[in-house]
């Protein structure tokens, strides 16, 4: 059964019992289901996605190699049916060190948006309702960081606090605060000069009440676009940092790390860069292609 078939025929069973709450989820979930068959790209970017998410979470699943353990007689050994991405110059399986860190590029991506998520929503949230000299304050702050490159500042921010993945994370997270505060003021202006607001505030609501159930729920779908498209840029700056050398020490694995680990080697030995390197920039592209999708649907 196609998806346009199922599709219609939920629709048909909907209409013939209306209160199935079951039937009413299934037909929510067909929408989905019927972009990702008529787009095999953002259906290979899914599965992207979520092989580096099983990645991080359970990388013994996907490799029976030690990220740590290598054999010094196999140092350097090509691309092969047993070492997938090659070995390193301490004979360490470059496909089971990309897998495990996974987990720590990813982790601090994660949180770093986070952070600049929750953070930059509030700062947007308070300076586009509180108006006036406060606005004005918040939003002059806010175009100096703009202002600074973002992996410049992170740098700066990382050498203060000390060399560390969760270091790099939070640096990373400061340093993309400001985008989310411009784009979420712009959003509660808006929102908060439309109609139903003005109404809310003639039925008696409260500020609190109107910024609550009103403002923040319809400000949040440009925000959470940005979040989406922030991943994938917040993988490239997290690893940027590990190249230069600001995260983890080795021989923690480390996206980042390993393509700086195989710099010197590359022109004899390409795969202990380009490997990793590659791997990096399909997560990044499949991210950017999904967070695309995710925009276009927060749109509608």
């Amino acid at each position: 059964m196609t998806a346009d078939v199922l599709s219609s025929a939920l629709a048909s069973e909907e209409r013939r019992h209306p209160r199935s709450t079951t039937l009413t989820w299934l037909r929510r979930l067909a929408g989905p289901v019927t972009d990702l068959v008529r787009q095999p790209v953002l259906l290979l970017a899914w599965v992207i996605v979520l092989v580096a998410v099983g990645w991080a979470v359970v990388p013994g699943l996907f490799t029976h190699f030690s990220p740590y353990e290598g054999n010094p007689d196999a140092s350097f050994a090509p691309p092969s049916a047993e070492h997938w991405f090659g070995t390193d110059r301490l004979g360490r399986d470059l496909y089971a060190r990309s897998v495990y860190g996974a987990a720590t590029t990813l982790t601090a991506t994660l949180l770093a948006v986070a952070i600049a998520f929750g953070i930059g929503a509030l700062v947007g949230l308070v300076a586009g309702f509180a108006g006036g000299l406060v606005d004005t304050v918040i939003m002059r702050v806010v175009d100096v960081f703009l202002a600074i490159p973002s992996l410049l500042l992170a740098m700066v921010i990382v050498s203060v606090l000390g060399y560390s993945t969760n270091n790099i994370a939070l640096a990373v997270g400061i340093s993309s605060i400001a985008s989310f505060a411009r784009v979420m003021r712009a959003e509660v202006l808006s929102v908060a000069s439309r109609d139903y607001v003005k109404a809310a505030y003639g039925l008696g609501v409260g500020r609190l009440g109107v910024v609550v159930h009103h403002i923040v729920p319809n400000s949040m779908a440009s925000v959470l676009a940005l979040a989406a498209l922030e991943i994938g840029t917040a993988i490239l700056a997290v690893a940027g940092l590990g190249f230069l050398g600001y995260g983890a020490p080795p021989p923690e694995p480390e996206w980042g790390l390993l393509v700086a680990e195989g710099r010197d080697f590359v022109a004899a030995y390409p795969w202990t860069s380009l490997l990793p390197g590659a791997a990096l920039a399909v997560v990044v592209i499949a991210t950017h292609r999904i967070s695309t999708s995710f925009r276009k649907d927060i749109g509608r």
